[in-house]
Order: C-alpha cells, then sequence, then structure tokens
C-alpha cells in the first residue's frame, strides 16, 4: 500500500529507476517514446501509431499532434506536469494532481507502454521498472524551487552534459529559461512566474546547491541515489 496520500491540487515529486539500475533507455528512439508518453498522456485519450510520432520527432524536433487533440488533453487532463528529467536508468517529475487517482492513473500508463513497447523492441520479459513509481508531496515553496533546480541539474552527472545542463534535450529546463515547447501541457508558471526572466531561473538554477550539498536531506526531500 502506498505510503503517501495524494490529493487533488497537491504537487509531487515523482520519481522511478530501472530494475537493478538497469538502463531505461538504449537508444535515441526510447528516450522519444518515454518523452511523448510523460508528455502527453496527461489525460485519458489513446494514442496510436507512435512509431509515426517517433519519426516526426527525428527530423522535426517536434511532435505531429494536431491542436484539436492537445486541447482534448487539456481539458480532460487528470494531472499537470509541471517539469521533469530522463536520465540514463531513472526519470524525475514534479507533478500537480487534477483529479482524484489523477498520478496512478499517469504513472500506470506511461510506466506500462513504455514497459511494453521496451520489452516488444528488446525481446525481454518482466519488470523494467523498479517497483512501483515514488511520489513525495510537495510541502512548501522552498522545497518546490529546491526540487526544480534538483531536477534541471540532474544532467550534470552525466560526463558529457556537466555545465551543459540547459542544453540537454531529454528534460524540461530549456521550457523554463527559454520557450516553452509544450504550451499548456508543460505548466511550468509555478516555477518561472517567480523569476523575472527565464535568464532569472537560469541563473537561480546554475547557483543551486542542489547536486551539491547535503544541506536538504534525503529524508526530507526523498532525493534517493538513482
Amino acid at each position: 500500500m502506498r505510503k503517501t496520500i495524494i490529493a487533488p491540487g497537491e504537487h509531487y515529486h515523482i520519481f522511478n529507476r530501472g530494475n537493478n539500475k538497469q538502463p531505461l533507455f538504449l537508444d535515441e528512439k526510447d528516450r522519444i517514446r518515454f518523452l511523448f508518453l510523460i508528455i502527453y498522456l496527461q489525460s485519458p485519450i489513446v494514442f496510436y501509431n507512435l512509431g509515426r510520432q517517433t519519426s516526426h520527432y527525428v527530423k522535426n524536433r517536434a511532435f505531429n499532434i494536431v491542436e484539436e487533440t492537445v486541447q482534448q488533453v487539456l481539458r480532460e487532463r487528470y494531472v499537470e506536469l509541471v517539469n521533469f528529467v530522463m536520465m540514463p536508468n531513472h526519470f524525475h517529475a514534479i507533478v500537480r494532481e487534477v483529479k482524484e487517482d489523477g498520478i496512478a492513473k499517469y504513472m500506470q500508463r506511461v510506466l506500462c507502454a513504455y514497459t511494453k513497447y521496451f520489452n516488444t523492441k528488446y525481446k525481454k520479459t518482466g519488470h523494467l521498472f523498479q517497483g512501483p513509481y515514488k511520489a513525495v508531496n510537495v510541502e512548501n515553496n522552498n522545497q518546490l524551487l529546491y526540487l526544480s533546480t534538483y531536477i534541471h541539474r540532474n544532467p550534470r552527472e552525466i560526463p558529457k552534459w556537466k555545465n551543459k545542463e540547459l542544453a540537454y534535450p531529454w528534460s524540461s529546463y530549456q521550457d523554463c529559461s527559454k520557450e516553452n515547447r509544450w504550451n499548456g501541457l508543460l505548466k511550468r508558471n509555478i516555477i518561472i512566474q517567480q523569476f523575472s526572466t527565464g535568464n532569472e531561473y537560469k541563473n537561480f538554477v546554475e547557483t543551486s546547491i542542489a547536486k551539491q550539498s547535503k544541506e536538504y536531506s534525503d529524508d526530507n526531500l526523498l532525493m534517493i541515489d538513482l
């Protein structure tokens, strides 16, 4: 039974990793597939031909979803995605529950869809993720801002992306500092409205102690070592 009580209107830090810390993404198409899932499965709407969406993203760095469908997702969404990062063997996100059991439904759809895709592609069976996803209530604004910087600084753990986190394509850092690629599908305002400009937020992230210090305990933030 999940210990964290999830309630509509609250924000949560959501995270999970590969079973036995195994990689979740073996090539770019895997990362694109997971990116599509976390962005577009915020409502009950079913999407088909995701392989075509992957191909379109490879060529255009954008998905090909008509505006009418996007608006339907926004109307029927049961969660709001605030920010995220995809790492080689784990992911983090801040998500707001909009409707009761919304996060549970969202995570079930995303993780089940990606596991089915991954196991089919690589001819594997069994669990891809290490148990149920973790959900930690974001209790105050300081924690919210710290989590945001923690998430967006995660790519510094990858040697080729250290000090290049803003250019990392598999997080929402660029969407919070520059133009939002996902418009209403990424509800970044609770973070960026606290800064005068995107560049001010960027400076805040770059000077953060996140990923550098234990000032905030893992027990308080559940920043487990993924």
